[in-house]
């Protein structure tokens, strides 16, 4: 799968993120901004996910219908699972 600048940007900022609030714990920040903090970044990641993991679905499902190998169920279950399994 090709990963787009803008997948790559998504990581880059969230690894922003994630090294601030390493700075705020370094800095004894309150545990509530820290906390604030750290949801942010998961819901970041998790939106990730679902763009990595749709953008797949669409690339496996064109690959299918040109090799017809897989149906179009077992390629949904499929992304389905990963989607589960991330969270």
């Amino acid at each position: 799968m090709d990963y787009t600048d803008q997948i790559k940007n998504r990581v880059k900022r969230i690894e922003g993120q994630l090294r601030g609030i390493l700075r705020m714990m370094e800095e004894k920040q309150d545990c509530k901004e820290v906390i604030t903090q750290l949801s942010a970044s998961r819901t970041a990641i998790d939106r990730t996910i679902g763009v990595i993991v749709s953008s797949n679905l669409v690339e496996c499902v064109q690959k299918a219908n040109d090799q017809e190998d897989r149906s179009m169920e077992e390629i949904v279950k499929e992304a389905v699972n990963l989607l589960v399994k991330s969270r």
